[in-house]
């Protein structure tokens, strides 16, 4: 780049590199500096004259900002042009999925494995099967990207996926066993530390969860890890740590939203829970408006609603994230508990107990 600061491959390049180290180290002030460079490949050369990496890397930078529609514009673009582009279906993707499209998301994935074998295509498609509750597909799928996986970080971001799978599934032991893999394997990754911290919790081994989560809120400081160490200083009634990761947690949140990213999913979830139930409607609402419609905004709106009293409406978008089929143990409470509040008890008792049975550490 000192030789040819100009140079647009050179450039996109760079500016996806920012990304990606952006997510790797949750710095999010890295994604200016990355806006900075796309733009300036695309300055020196349009990605209608064969510069579409830059499109794609400015997709990357719109997922990762939690801004999907930017994303699917951006990544649409490069697919209608260059539709054999392998490196655009991944934040297609993503951006899909954000958006709770799931017949797009299933379409690029399968574009994506038919364009690229090997790992990445394993781990993509496991994702999908994970995603629509095939258990035993996405996990003998994720085996396979650990057994082929040679790169270490390659190998441990295929671990750190045997680790939420076996954690879903209500495996803590076998979970916590993923996750110290993946950290023999690559000491950087630390979204592992946070899930064997959330393993740990669900072993009654809470000293070790506590120092794991401080460990990963060191190297990898996301809001949503605050919120789990706050959460679990409140159930040993250590009130006063809590409310200091729970304060940790607001001023991540403000300093991703400076380097605009949007938080509002964890932030929602813990007013829900623990500050202001309609403020966690408000913030839920502008996302739903905004077109992101995963399961996960589904359940988090609908469990809002519920706290702030509006339980019959959050019926809906509580139902709505069941629907999906993922097997996820959390949204089958929620839906129960909005389903008793209503006094419809068949349903709110086999949802409960769906719900301990997927996974009872949950």
């Amino acid at each position: 780049m000192e030789s040819h600061p100009e140079d647009a491959p050179s450039l996109a390049t760079l500016g996806t590199a920012y990304v990606e180290w952006a997510r790797r180290s949750a710095d999010t002030a890295y994604y200016a500096r990355a806006e900075e460079a796309l733009k300036r490949s695309l300055e020196a050369r349009p990605g209608e004259r064969g510069n579409g990496e830059a499109w794609v890397g400015l997709a990357a930078l719109a997922n990762a900002r939690h801004d999907f529609l930017a994303a699917k514009r951006w990544g649409e673009t490069v697919k209608k042009q260059q539709p054999k582009t392998w490196s655009v279906y991944p934040v297609l993707i993503d951006a899909y999925t954000g958006l709770g499209d799931r017949k797009a998301a299933t379409a690029a994935t399968e574009k994506f494995a038919e364009l690229r074998k090997g790992v990445p295509a394993l781990a993509r498609t496991s994702d999908l099967y994970r995603g629509n509750g095939w258990r035993e597909d996405a996990l003998a799928t994720a085996r396979e990207a650990a057994d082929r996986a040679t790169q270490p970080a390659e190998k441990a971001e295929a671990l750190h996926r045997l680790g939420e799978l076996a954690w879903e599934r209500g495996e803590p032991e076998e979970a916590v066993a993923q996750f110290d893999a993946a950290l023999r394997t690559d000491s950087g990754h630390h979204a592992s530390l946070a899930g064997r911290a959330r393993a740990l919790v669900a072993l009654d081994r809470t000293d070790e969860a506590s120092a794991a989560y401080q460990r990963a809120l060191e190297q990898l400081p996301r809001p949503q890890y605050a919120l789990e160490l706050g959460e679990l200083y409140e159930s040993l009634g250590l009130d006063g740590d809590a409310r200091t990761a729970y304060a940790k947690l607001r001023e991540m949140v403000a300093a991703a939203k400076k380097d605009g990213v949007d938080e509002s999913l964890v932030l929602a979830r813990f007013e829900a829970d623990h500050g202001d139930p309609e403020a966690a409607v408000g913030l839920l609402r502008a996302q739903w408006r905004g077109q992101h419609r995963s399961a996960a905004v589904a359940d988090a709106l609908g469990w809002a609603l519920h706290r702030a009293g509006k339980s019959e409406e959050g019926l809906e978008y509580a139902q709505l994230a069941a629907d999906t089929g993922v097997r996820n143990a959390s949204y089958a409470y929620h839906l129960g508990v909005i389903q008793r509040a209503l006094a419809d008890y068949g349903p709110a008792r086999r949802n409960l107990e769906q719900a301990v049975r997927t996974n009872p550490a949950f």
